[in-house]
């Protein structure tokens, strides 16, 4: 996601194929979001799960897609905003005034997103970890790397002590003779709500949009609250694309048989953890208290490995595709990812919510996908057209123009400014 376009000439066509790819595939994941209760995302036992079917299309997105799009996606935007920040100094200006001019308006962005179109938004997350990820700037790729990853075994370790101990607070509500027997029962009760919730969730995205609308206002803390929860994911995630877009991964300079290598270390290790991770989910019938320990934590280690290993696959199926229509397709997409990404959600709310065709709750797991390809297909259909005829997606020139208090040139041919 990012504002940062020009002449053909002057793109870095891995990049954009990178984020045109991790902009649809993020997708996979979030359709069920859109189209069903919050917890569905993380358990199919609170919805979306009564059948053998629905269980092998919840394991086919968990062990494939989740967090994998999402993790692509942050670290294509470390790796993006270190490009400005470059561009930004190699133009004479202060990189400092343009990351946080660039970063304030991505905030205003995301909270409009959340409060108004869908609550699932990352951009205000994105906007405050960014600001935070701009010291790193100037660090070389393995000093980067190297913090990212104790940056990011520290944000597991906390995450699992913290949501591990519920699990052994539970457990306590089964022995009376416990001291935790009363506590244990009464984080049960908490998370057994969780039913109720989810009938309540579908009345209220059945409906009209002031009572969704005003749901959102009641809850107004939650990007705050996001920040917080994914802060020791995201802004290693981050250092990450800095780290390997200043060594040249992210741009294709390393040999074939270095992606193939790296793709070969991290795919099978990260497809084991997650594999068993699935395992425990279905061995435990998807508790509620397991299915958050394993969304928020033991996934982590797998979702990175096979994150990584995505990345480097994905740059071999570019540079066998360089040349090709389909891929220039996608590398627009990825230039309009901004505007794919809230689009997305204008398009999917539209679809599911009940003021627009009301199908929140009332399709299934296997079929979202076709609703999946379909946004696809339009994201791949109007960005090229588009991007010829114009400099930037709509809403990557409104950002670029904001970030700079100008209008900037949007038709092809018209002079820079």
């Amino acid at each position: 996601m990012t504002d940062v376009t020009g002449e053909d000439s002057a793109r870095l066509i891995t990049l954009d194929a990178m984020r045109g790819f991790a902009v649809m595939g993020i997708l996979a994941m979030n359709i069920i979001a859109f189209a069903m209760p919050e917890m569905a995302y993380v358990s199919p036992r609170a919805y979306g799960g009564e059948t053998a079917s629905d269980i092998a299309a919840w394991a086919f997105g968990f062990i494939l897609f989740d967090g994998k799009m999402r993790g692509l996606f942050s670290i294509l935007f470390g790796a993006s905003m270190l490009l400005i920040i470059d561009r930004a100094a190699a133009g004479g200006q202060n990189p400092r005034s343009v990351h946080y001019r660039r970063m304030a308006w991505l905030a205003v962005f995301g909270l409009c997103h959340f409060y108004f179109i869908w609550w699932g938004d990352i951009l205000f997350l994105y906007a405050a970890v960014g600001c935070v990820a701009f010291r790193y700037r100037d660090w070389e790729a393995k000093r980067l790397v190297k913090r990212a990853l104790g940056l990011f075994a520290l944000g597991v370790v906390l995450t699992s002590l913290f949501f591990g101990a519920q699990l052994a607070v539970a457990a306590a509500a089964d022995d009376p003779s416990s001291p935790m027997a009363e506590a244990g029962q009464s984080l049960r009760e908490e998370y057994a709500a969780i039913d109720d919730e989810v009938a309540g969730e579908l009345e209220l995205f059945r409906g009209p949009y002031l009572p969704i609308l005003q749901d959102r206002l009641d809850n107004a803390a939650d990007p705050l609250v996001m920040v917080l929860m994914s802060f020791f994911e995201t802004l290693p995630l981050m250092m990450l694309g800095m780290a390997l877009y200043r060594n040249g991964f992210l741009t294709g300079a390393w040999s074939s048989g270095e992606y193939r290598r790296m793709a070969m270390r991290w795919l099978p290790s990260g497809l084991a953890l997650t594999l068993l991770v699935a395992w425990i989910q279905w061995r435990a019938d998807f508790d509620y208290i397991v299915a958050i320990n394993a969304f928020l934590a033991w996934a982590a280690p797998g979702r990175l490995m096979m994150t990584i290993a995505y990345a480097a696959l994905l740059i071999l199926l570019v540079r066998a595709a360089a040349g090709s229509a389909w891929l220039a397709r996608v590398a627009a997409a990825g230039r309009a990812a901004f505007t794919n990404y809230l689009g997305t959600s204008i398009v999917m709310t539209t679809v599911f919510y009940g003021y627009g065709l009301g199908l929140f709750g009332d399709v299934g797991r296997w079929s979202l996908y076709l609703a999946c390809a379909a946004m696809w297909a339009l994201m791949l259909l109007w960005s090229k057209p588009w991007l010829e005829r114009y400099r930037y997606g709509p809403l990557e020139w409104l950002w670029r123009s904001l970030a700079r208090g100008q209008l900037q040139p949007m038709r092809r041919g018209t002079a820079d400014q």
